[in-house]
């Protein structure tokens, strides 16, 4: 059977695209997308990526409306989240050790919420 390689790309609505853009490039490295075929978009490191679909009456996206939660890999959820609150940003550090790692939440600024992810392997 074939199969998909991974993720190609990410699409959706934004009440604010340009800002958005920009706040995701600034506070998480996430390259704005080049204007041209010449240019390199955003590479992602190689590693798990999990695709799960939740009950629709969910509280872990955060707000009722929202209808997807973003999760991040990072290498150092510690220094990830200090250089976020540090630019204003809240985010809440789940203390808690999880068999796959360690987590940490936030919120873009149309709400949409983000999961950061230090997989186990990497001490926090």
């Amino acid at each position: 059977m074939e199969h998909v390689d991974g993720f190609g790309g990410f699409f959706f609505r934004a009440n604010d695209p340009k800002a958005l853009k920009k706040w995701y490039a600034e506070n998480l490295g996430i390259t704005v997308t080049p204007a041209d075929y010449g240019g390199q978009p955003w590479t992602q490191t190689a590693g798990p990526t999990v695709f799960e679909p939740f009950p629709a009456d969910t509280k872990y996206f955060g707000a009722a409306d929202k209808q997807f939660m973003l999760n991040f890999r990072v290498g150092n959820l510690l220094a990830m989240v200090h250089q976020l609150q540090a630019s204003g940003i809240a985010v809440d550090l789940d203390p808690k050790e999880y068999p796959n790692g360690w987590f940490a939440h936030l919120t873009d600024p149309e709400g949409t919420r983000i999961e950061l992810w230090q997989p186990k392997g990497n001490t926090p």
